[in-house]
């Protein structure tokens, strides 16, 4: 039983995200670029104030899956590499620590390419 409520709870966290993305697009002139931007600057935010972990312990992969998660990632990554080498961490933690994700999406972009006939939309 626990594991449905934890279930139920990725999905009713991950849904309210979206949620609060579809009508940010539907109810306003903001581009889906500027929402997916301003998500991750949350992520960003709630891990440099040291609140992401908490919400991530609760809500697991419904706020560590969508692109908060990312942001968060990536100002994990910024933070323990300004402990470990000074300054020039905000210019390597981000991407050290986002290197999996970022490989990953190359890669199947890539992939999706070859598969499928791609072309720009008229």
């Amino acid at each position: 039983m626990e594991i449905f409520l934890d279930y139920l709870w990725v999905f009713l966290i991950g849904g309210l995200f979206c949620m609060i993305g579809e009508i940010l697009i539907i109810t306003t002139n903001i581009t889906s670029a500027r929402i997916l931007v301003t998500f991750e600057l949350v992520g960003v935010f709630l891990e440099a104030v040291g609140v992401f972990s908490y919400i991530s312990d609760f809500a697991k992969a419904g706020v560590n899956v969508p692109i908060i998660g990312f942001g968060a990632s990536l100002a994990r990554g910024v933070i323990g590499a300004i402990k470990t080498h000074g300054p020039l961490g905000i210019f390597t933690g981000g991407l050290t620590a986002t290197a999996g994700g970022i490989a990953a999406a190359v890669g199947f972009a890539f992939l999706f390419a070859l598969i499928f006939r791609s072309h720009t939309k008229k």
